[in-house]
């Protein structure tokens, strides 16, 4: 049984530098990228109830679409009932294409640490505590939004604090594009006003449960007594009282890393062979350079090329000895480029990235056979 919050001492880890990095409307908003036709539309990613017989949820829907009450995990069928048809637009989700541009957006993040927590495809939390290639972290947030719109041409909104719970605060609290900051100073006056709905953990069982205490913001949370709240909810109550107190120290939670790439996009776009082989050596170069760095290697190249209509491709090789030497991987890339892709096409983005990683003291090692 959880002891009561007033008998415990709990320090609060002000030390940290956190980002949450939350993509605005990330599936609709690559669909409206690629087609820019659907955005003066209400665009819902999900299949069209109306030839599904009815079935089918939301996956997720654009800022059109959400002005009629339109949003993720609602039943298709309801945006058929909000939306005007003149205005509605369904498509198919296309994973595959949503996870090659997240596997874009976080090599943008491994720019920056390796200290990195995906949450889902759209968003994740970066510990940037150890930064020492910019002046201050509200310089790097700024220099993630504007690298990640440059390279991808997708917006997204920041959150900046000294924990997970904050930094996911503030970047809910500016949507779509925005950056907010919650120094520890600060971070009392911003949960205060905020609506105890938007606080983790706080779902459709335990807000009607928090309402009848009185509860409707963090200010009435704050002011609660934590005994009761640990009595009323056990461990989200327990959580919730931290919480309100601008207290979680849960650490970030690394991901080993599965895979190294590089990638560029080029306007005007590249238009000869020549000038791909160009971009593949220096591409080659850099992916064996963060191999050797991260030391770690890899069993399999995978060559991504985008054309100048958007059409991306992506191929890979595999093979039982490890590629670390830039040499190797841009053989393999250029094998891939001229057996497997349509080289009389304009590219706009060329990248080369290495998977099945390893540690490189997993050496290549040929066994003799007799």
């Amino acid at each position: 049984m959880l002891a009561p919050l007033f008998r415990l001492q709990i320090p609060n880890d002000t030390s940290r530098k956190i980002i949450h990095v939350d993509m605005d409307a990330f599936y609709a908003s690559i669909e409206m990228r690629d087609d820019p036709s659907l955005r003066s539309r209400a665009l819902v990613i999900a299949h069209d109830p109306r030839q599904t017989g009815g079935k089918g949820v939301i996956t997720t829907a654009n800022y059109v679409a959400r002005q009629y009450g339109v949003n993720s995990a609602m039943p298709a069928i309801e945006a058929v009932r909000k939306v005007p048809r003149r205005l509605l637009v369904f498509k198919d989700p296309d994973f595959e294409k949503y996870r090659a541009v997240s596997d874009q957006i976080h090599a943008i993040f491994h720019q920056v640490t390796d200290r990195i927590e995906p949450i889902a495809l759209d968003e994740a939390y970066l510990d940037v505590t150890d930064n020492h290639r910019f002046p201050t972290t509200i310089a790097l947030a700024l220099w993630l939004q504007q690298t990640i719109e440059r390279e991808t041409r997708l917006t997204c909104a920041i959150g900046v604090s000294y924990n997970r719970f904050l930094a996911k605060m503030a970047s809910e609290f500016n949507k779509p594009g925005g950056r907010t900051v919650v120094t520890p100073g600060m971070a009392q006056a911003f949960l205060a006003p905020q609506p105890i709905g938007k606080f983790r953990g706080v779902g459709k069982k335990t807000l009607p449960r928090l309402e009848a205490l009185g509860i409707e913001n963090g200010a009435d949370l704050l002011a609660a007594d934590p005994g009761m709240l640990q009595r009323e909810l056990g461990k989200a109550g327990f959580m919730l009282a931290l919480h309100a107190r601008g207290i979680d120290n849960h650490p970030i939670e690394v991901k080993e890393r599965k895979s190294i790439g590089k990638e560029r996009t080029y306007n005007p776009p590249l238009q000869s062979a020549a000038a791909v082989r160009q971009e593949l050596t220096m591409l080659a170069a850099k992916v064996s350079a963060t191999l050797r760095q991260k030391q770690r290697h890899g069993t399999t190249v995978v060559l991504k090329v985008r054309d100048v209509d958007f059409n991306t491709q992506t191929r890979r090789t595999t093979r039982e000895r490890y590629f670390v030497e830039a040499d190797d991987i841009l053989a393999a890339a250029w094998t891939l480029y001229n057996e497997e892709t349509d080289t009389s096409a304009s590219l706009r983005l060329v990248g080369i990235t290495v998977t099945g990683l390893a540690p490189l003291s997993f050496e290549n090692v040929d066994l003799p056979l007799h």
